[in-house]
């Protein structure tokens, strides 16, 4: 599954790379937006599913956790008509 980001997105991201590039590595010439573009499509391909295999994993983790607590949240005690009479003294009768 290719990741694919949202024209917005995109630019932000390539405007990123390249304020990086100009603050961090301080290069003779500074990273144009095509090579910007064209390095965050080597991260998008390269790395991006491996981000993306773990956010799966992270939520299908948080996901088990949830349906293994279902039973507590939701949970009904069962047959619960008589024990609450039996508890309460016999009522006499006049």
């Amino acid at each position: 599954m290719a990741i694919e980001l949202s024209k917005q997105v995109r630019q932000q991201a390539v405007d990123s790379i390249e304020r990086y590039f100009r603050e961090h590595l301080q290069l003779e010439e500074p990273l144009g937006n095509i090579a910007a573009g064209g390095l965050l499509n080597f991260f998008l391909e390269e790395l991006g599913p491996s981000i993306y295999n773990q956010a799966v994993a992270d939520v299908q983790e948080r996901l088990q956790m949830r349906v293994a607590e279902i039973d507590i949240e939701v949970h009904e005690d069962e047959f619960g008509y008589w024990p609450k009479y039996d508890r309460q003294p016999p009522k006499r009768r006049r």
